[in-house]
């Protein structure tokens, strides 16, 4: 059997990320926890929950968090992803970056009804159009820029990404046309840092991480060194949690006023219209870069299913992270299993439901590859190199290498050589530079298909991407192919070949 100390350490602390929502912690007995009774929610519905989750989003969702009457009723984790790993947030990035907006105009350094353009008067085109002059900040946060599309893609062929943006057609005078924009947000972090001379990032530090306990939190930026503002914010699942708490708190938190009360509600409140279909959660209306839900819920979100839901009238907050194509499906199934469980009062405790929701959350795990450990044909692969014909991905060769424990894969691109290895009904942890995202932390299983196909499944467990490899050996060719579970593009990449030297 293929299994290594690594292997045996991801097991046994697979068992511990899943807390119970019992308050009994070793490792953080400072939390508020409690029992879900004790704060009005049925343990049943949660763990019904939890299972509809794992049957209609398989291994898509990371993790969850409950919090009610501010006390943490649920929290787990499916290994390899755990309590301590921050997660890549993409676009609930921008509720944070709204907050920051609040606390700036609470100090009195800008308004929302300032102009965009009286902040970069050297960036902005000599003759700038009527509906440019006319964006104000409040735009920006609205996502009513007045731009027809997105312009995230456009602002980046300027000289600066700031330039860029303001060289773009503003087809709509501002207020009147929504359309989804994180070029837009990206500008309120770029304002910010013209005010306040430093990140979004480093402003926020002080005045909202530090106060909610959020550790290392880091922020993509662009090539200027401005936060991207509308993605790129990491932080751990309980950190999306707090922020939800400090909201449905009003922006106050231990006795302290973060961010007003004035800026919570209007942030949070209905600032303009995004449709009028009643049975989605996308069409509700939006805010300040928070997204009103059904049920008079309101929502920070990212792409792949990050969420942080505050429920007002519940005193409620849901934290989740996941990799999954069907956003709408996750909310779905909250609002159909998990709300009705949120009683007005205390219910008697259960103490056979609790331990039933515990051992479900102590089990949870991203699913693993099926298939044999060994093949017939390794010793025919291993040790070999396959050089690639010439690919868009930069790959130069590959090799195997099934004589070790666990198997260890070598690939070999144009800019750097990388080695992992592959676990065995269990997820080896390593490190693999991907171009496309920031974080390289990996967990890897693999098995055989067929005694000719190799399946190597690898999580990159801070974000919400899993990359699936399909080698297929035939003598001494290999053809190579590469599924994502979820991408803003197709989810299939280029198919590689190469052959044995």
């Amino acid at each position: 059997m293929k299994y290594s100390v690594s292997t045996f350490l991801i097991i046994i602390l697979s068992i511990f990320s899943a807390c119970t929502p019992s308050g009994k912690n070793l490792q953080n007995p400072g939390k508020p926890y409690s029992t879900p009774e004790a704060e009005g929610i049925s343990s049943g519905a949660i763990l019904n929950f939890v299972e509809a989750l794992e049957r209609e989003q398989k291994d898509a969702i990371h993790s969850i968090m409950l919090r009610r009457h501010g006390k943490i009723v649920t929290e787990a984790w499916w290994a390899p992803f755990n309590p301590d790993s921050p997660h890549i947030l993409y676009s609930l990035s921008k509720s944070f970056t709204s907050t920051a907006i609040g606390i700036v105009q609470d100090e009195g350094l800008l308004s929302i009804d300032d102009p965009v353009i009286s902040f970069f008067p050297y960036e902005t085109p000599d003759d700038p159009s009527e509906n440019l002059k006319a964006m104000r900040i409040r735009d920006l946060l609205k996502m009513n820029s007045g731009h027809q599309t997105g312009t995230s893609g456009g602002m980046r062929q300027g000289k600066t990404w700031v330039e860029g943006f303001l060289a773009l057609d503003v087809q709509h005078k501002p207020g009147t046309h929504f359309v989804y924009n994180s070029g837009a947000t990206y500008m309120l972090s770029a304002i910010i840092q013209k005010v306040t001379g430093v990140t979004l990032l480093d402003y926020l530090k002080p005045r909202l991480f530090e106060p909610l306990g959020i550790e290392d939190p880091t922020w993509e930026s662009d090539p200027d060194g401005i936060n991207a503002g509308g993605w790129g914010l990491s932080v751990t699942t309980e950190d999306i949690s707090k922020f939800g708490q400090l909201y449905l708190q009003k922006g106050n938190w231990n006795g302290k006023q973060l961010v007003s009360e004035d800026w919570v509600e209007e942030a949070t409140s209905f600032q303009t219209s995004n449709g009028s279909n009643p049975d989605s959660d996308w069409e509700q209306g939006y805010g300040y870069q928070f997204w009103r839900c059904r049920h008079d819920f309101y929502r920070g979100d990212g792409a792949f299913g990050q969420f942080c839901i505050v429920m007002p009238d519940k005193d409620a907050v849901l934290a989740i992270t996941s990799g999954s194509s069907d956003m709408q499906g996750i909310m779905n199934l909250a609002w159909e299993y998990l709300l009705p469980g949120i009683g007005k009062n205390a219910l008697p405790p259960d103490e056979e439901g609790l331990k039933l929701l515990n051992d479900k959350l102590q089990g949870l795990a991203i699913s693993t590859v099926d298939g044999e450990e060994i093949s017939p044909n390794e010793s025919k692969i291993s040790g070999k190199t396959y050089i690639m014909e010439p690919n868009s991905r930069g790959i130069k060769s590959i090799s195997f290498n099934f004589d070790s424990s666990p198997d260890v894969i070598t690939i070999n691109g144009e800019e750097a050589e990388q080695s992992f290895s592959v676990g065995y009904g269990a997820m080896e942890p390593g490190s693999m530079i991907h171009p496309q995202l920031v974080s390289r932390e990996i967990a890897v299983s693999g098995a055989w298909d067929s005694p000719d196909k190799y399946h190597v499944k690898i999580i990159y467990f801070e974000t919400p991407h899993k990359f699936e490899f399909t080698f297929q050996f035939k003598e001494d060719e290999l053809i190579w192919d590469t599924d994502m579970n979820v991408s803003f593009g197709p989810t299939q990449m280029e198919q590689l070949k190469g052959n044995a030297v």
